[in-house]
């Protein structure tokens, strides 16, 4: 392992520690002495994503890493929160034992995700995927993700879509206008 400060080629370990999916490591230079952290992961078996074409493209971790990050971009999320839901997603389509999958279950793995982590990114994230073609399918999918809010718990530090009184003034109109 090279050093990220001088570039020396040996290291020895100072601490080990297992993470979800691999090992975490903190190293020590045997030339300058810096220290620094690496993180083995295990290279599962090759997987394939089936695109809606029907093209086959090799799984890539950092796709979908900067998917969900374009999503996410300038939300306030909690630091790792990003990485950890690639985390997840990922250990799910790995356990899932196939060599191929349909990008579509991964779409949907990262819509439950975003929902959980973060209603704005949600959205983000949806008009995307699921390719609205006009205010009237996206406005759908709001009022789904609204009339669902109620059931399902707030995500911790998630800001509402709205506030309250703002909620009661738009039912009121809404009512006004069906009168």
């Amino acid at each position: 392992m090279k050093c990220p400060y001088c570039g020396y080629s040996d290291s020895k370990v100072i601490d080990s520690r297992d993470i979800n999916d691999g090992i975490r490591r903190r190293r020590q230079c045997l030339s300058c002495s810096a220290r620094f952290t690496t993180y083995e992961r295990l290279q599962p078996v090759s997987l394939f994503v089936i695109k809606k074409d029907e093209r086959r493209e090799g799984f890539s971790r950092d796709k979908l890493l900067s998917g969900i990050r374009k999503a996410c971009e300038k939300r306030p999320l909690p630091t790792g929160a990003v990485d950890k839901l690639v985390d997840e997603i990922e250990a799910e389509i790995y356990h899932l034992g196939k060599s191929e999958i349909p990008s579509n279950v991964i779409g949907d793995m990262v819509m439950a995700g975003l929902k959980n982590l973060d209603y704005i990114a949600y959205i983000r994230f949806a008009s995307v995927y699921r390719e609205f073609r006009d205010i009237t399918a996206l406005k759908q999918e709001l009022d789904a993700l609204l009339g669902t809010e109620a059931e399902v718990s707030q995500p911790v530090s998630q800001l509402t879509l709205l506030p309250d009184t703002k909620l009661k003034e738009l039912a009121k109109s809404q009512r006004r206008k069906r009168r």
